[in-house]
């Protein structure tokens, strides 16, 4: 058989689009991709001031909103390395265009990488063209691309720490992750005490179940939000629409009119709960500015989130309810469907059906919370608050039902920050290392403690050499 017959098959299925001196531009996917594995002619690198362009790391591509590349490290010239973002558009004037000059998430970048050089987008950011500097012809890059190697890091893109890491046995690396784990779930408990002391544990507890449902775009709306739960008259209504209408109400997001969309009948009668409470609550209502709302899942929506909380209000007695499924006599792996079981609620008669004031009612219903959400709550929130309470308590029985728990939950849903400190810290070790909740607990206070306080570089971090050390041990 032909030696060169599939590599044939497979330029015939994939045909390149571009040819050199065609004029047409890339994709910006392709120019990511160039950019983060860094397929330039490196030393030929200058701005369009004129500057040398010295890219000592390209920065960690992000996938969610905002720049494309965080926490790069760019040398201008012979100025000190500078630590920020990468922002790559096809055309200078993307800038504008997708309305980088108006987002606030777009304020630490430092360089403005593009296909070709232009009119600069902002007189004070550098710019930098690709078009000249390829290390590779457009087509084969385009090649390169549809390989599917431009999702592999390249191994002087992970951490110092990822050599050493590779060398230790799994259950060394296991221990370390368990150890690291605990150290969260203890700083965790450290901070529900504190705020215990001045406002009592079951205020603590809804302050921290709140803060979790914001997610991180949203965490300090919802944790204003608990705050003010016990300075609302009727708060121990067991009226779960009236709790919408206030906590929608109070979160300034009730929509000024009617949706044009059949949830109309809804929203009035939110309206006619809220109008009776608006002026008592008037100066302490969240400007609705304050919630970031762009790019969010409509199931992650703050209003179907709040929704949740409604009911639990409505339903009291929370924190009892937790004590009793948290000493229940049944095995640790069944601890999570349990904690599911008793968070969910009922079938909400508007929110079953959708996901926005103003969306169309769903086929089918759907719950206002899942697994993924319940192990959050759980690992961040609910057994880090029994924790404090065990120390404070000095009770050795509902700290070793908390360690037993916490220690084989079962792994939660995948995020973006996981993902990047697995190809940082761990490479190419399996992925069935982070089997457990407390793994993937472990490895974010891993990078809390070591990676946050350093660089791209790795500059001055001490975790590599402890991990040699522990390696040698």
């Amino acid at each position: 058989m032909h030696s060169t017959l599939y590599a044939d098959w497979r330029a015939r299925q994939s045909p390149p689009s571009f040819r050199e001196g065609d004029g047409l531009q890339p994709p910006e996917r392709l120019l990511q991709a160039v950019w983060f594995h860094q397929r330039l002619r490196r030393e030929a690198l200058r701005a369009a001031d004129g500057r040398v362009v010295r890219v000592l790391h390209p920065g960690f591509w992000n996938r969610e909103a905002g720049p494309d590349f965080r926490d790069a490290m760019i040398q201008f010239d012979r100025d000190p390395p500078r630590s920020g973002d990468v922002e790559v558009d096809v055309a200078p004037g993307g800038w504008r265009g997708h309305g980088h000059d108006r987002n606030r998430n777009f304020e630490r970048v430092i360089l403005h990488v593009v296909w070709a050089p232009g009119a600069a987008a902002r007189a004070d950011l550098p710019a930098l063209a690709l078009r000249d500097v390829l290390d590779a012809p457009l087509s084969e890059l385009e090649q390169w691309l549809g390989s599917g190697e431009t999702g592999e890091w390249p191994e002087w893109m992970r951490g110092r720490c990822s050599a050493p890491l590779r060398e230790l046995p799994e259950p060394v690396v296991g221990e370390l992750l368990r150890q690291a784990a605990r150290v969260r779930l203890e700083a965790k408990a450290t901070a529900l005490t504190a705020r215990a002391r001045d406002a009592g544990w079951e205020q603590a507890l809804w302050e921290g179940l709140f803060a979790a449902l914001g997610y991180k775009h949203n965490v300090w709306p919802f944790r204003r939000l608990a705050e003010l739960i016990p300075s609302l008259d009727g708060g121990d209504s067991r009226d779960a629409l009236a709790w919408q209408a206030r906590l929608f109400g109070l979160g300034g997001l009730l929509p000024a009119e009617l949706p044009s969309r059949g949830s109309g009948g809804f929203v009035k009668q939110l309206w006619d709960i809220w109008w009776r409470e608006r002026d008592v609550y008037a100066e302490i209502v969240l400007p609705r500015n304050i919630w970031r709302l762009h790019g969010l899942r409509p199931a992650n929506h703050p209003l179907r989130r709040l929704a949740l909380a409604a009911h639990w209000l409505a339903r009291g007695g929370l924190a009892n309810q937790l004590e009793s499924w948290l000493c229940a006599d049944e095995p640790p792996k069944r601890k999570p469907a349990s904690l599911l079981r008793l968070l969910q609620v009922g079938r909400d008669p508007f929110w079953s059906w959708h996901v926005a004031l103003n969306s169309a009612r769903a086929p089918r219903s759907q719950t206002l919370l899942g697994a993924a959400r319940v192990t959050d709550l759980a690992t961040n929130v609910i057994l880090p608050w029994f924790f404090a309470r065990a120390g404070a308590g000095r009770s050795a029985a509902m700290r070793e039902a908390v360690e037993r728990t916490y220690f084989a939950w079962p792994a939660g849903e995948d995020n973006a920050a996981l993902k990047l400190a697995r190809q940082r810290l761990l490479g190419a070790r399996p992925p069935h290392r982070l089997e457990s909740a407390a793994a993937q607990q472990g490895l974010l206070q891993i990078v809390r403690d070591f990676c946050k306080r350093s660089n791209a570089l790795c500059e001055q971090c001490q975790f590599p050499s402890l991990v040699r050390q522990l390696g040698v041990g």
